[in-house]
């Protein structure tokens, strides 16, 4: 099997999209299974170089790390005839996907999609819902010629499935839990972050309108006065809106910036909850994280994180941005020690069945059966 991926954002870029992909190629590249991907340019050394086809490109200004490619369609043309791909993955609605969708239909490839961002959502943070009738007519329109297009969450599923979405199949995310674990030297962190209190609650994400950070900055400033004096937060990630956060935030919460692998790792493994508002998230990686982490999650109860969160049991949904609702499932969990302890180990068991081998495999059988149905004479 040859695959041929087509991206707007790749690893070393930090979000969930990219960091999928990586672990997706790592695990071609161990079962020697061949791939190409098309993606906007990097000025840093990344993984399997050699297979990854860069372009120039734009910041989208609704996601800035997820850029807008310019596609030289000749070199494309290039790549693929000599590559001959059995099948093209579209992993974008932008420029290389639409240049996926025209060599797919141009050399007779396969083609099946996936769809990682919920911007209609993210127009609501950035006052452009007028777009989202035009928004949802493109992508219908972009989608309709994949065979299978595939969603992360069943949340997401429901919603495009809504939307006249059609050939939708479940694409689930992983986690390492070699890497995530509960079993980092906690006084580690709390020596190197200055951490002094009882308590630690964290967020992980960017740091963008989006992620409803402004209903997490009114969390933590709405905490009854006894409980607070025991709380320290980190917040980890960087975006648009964390100079505005860092100067609003009140003195108990510590801004890390970007992190990765174990550093993040060794923050969730040492955090008493993890607390994350974002109410349009198309699966919630981070979330799936602190559970393997041994760390239960206080989420918003919308998108891909309701779907991962099981309330009572491994955290608490809470209504977006409700404040108040945030608050008490805090101080709940944090004066219920044995529960937050019996959740934590219950997150870790769920994720550790979220196993990305098996996940992958899933997903090349969807592949395989998309190749053969193509050899079929209907396609003659």
């Amino acid at each position: 099997m040859k695959i041929a991926i087509f991206t707007d954002t790749l690893y070393p870029d930090i979000n969930g999209v990219a960091r999928t992909f990586k672990r997706f190629t790592e695990y071609l590249d161990d079962k020697d299974i061949s791939y190409k991907i098309f993606a906007p340019e990097s000025n840093q050394n990344e993984h399997a170089a050699s297979r990854v086809h860069r372009f120039k490109s734009l910041s989208f200004f609704l996601y800035p790390e997820c850029r807008l490619a310019f596609p030289n369609l000749l070199q494309i043309k290039a790549e693929l005839t000599q590559f001959s791909p059995d099948l093209i993955h579209v992993a974008t609605p932008f420029n290389l996907g639409l240049a996926g969708i025209h060599f797919a239909k141009k050399l007779n490839i396969p083609l099946v999609g996936s769809y990682h961002t919920d911007f209609d959502q993210y127009l609501n943070y950035y006052d452009l819902q007028f777009l989202s009738k035009f928004l949802w007519k493109y992508m219908n329109w972009f989608h309709r010629t994949c065979v299978k297009v595939f969603v992360p969450s069943k949340e997401t599923f429901s919603q495009l499935k809504q939307h006249g979405f059609t050939n939708l199949e479940i694409w689930p995310r992983g986690v390492d839990c070699q890497v995530y674990h509960p079993f980092y030297d906690k006084n580690k962190v709390r020596v190197k972050y200055g951490l002094s209190k009882k308590y630690l609650l964290t967020y992980v994400g960017r740091l963008a309108p989006e992620k409803d950070v402004s209903t997490l900055l009114a969390v933590s400033k709405a905490i009854p006065a006894e409980i607070n004096k025991d709380i320290d937060w980190l917040v980890v990630g960087d975006g648009p809106l964390r100079e505005e956060l860092q100067e609003k935030a009140p003195v108990n919460m510590g801004f890390t910036g970007f992190l990765n692998g174990e550093q993040i790792a060794e923050i969730y493994s040492s955090t008493d909850l993890f607390v994350f508002p974002s109410p349009t998230e198309t699966f919630g990686n981070v979330v799936l994280e602190a559970l393997a982490s041994g760390t239960p999650v206080i989420g918003a109860n919308a998108g891909g994180v309701k779907n991962i969160i099981k309330p009572g049991v491994t955290g608490r949904l809470c209504t977006p941005g409700e404040i108040e609702e945030f608050t008490n499932a805090i101080q709940e969990l944090l004066n219920r020690h044995s529960l937050r302890i019996q959740m934590g180990w219950e997150g870790r068991n769920f994720a550790i069945s979220q196993n990305w081998d098996t996940i992958f495999e899933n997903l090349l059988t969807h592949y395989s059966s998309v190749i053969e149905e193509r050899k079929l004479p209907k396609y003659a």
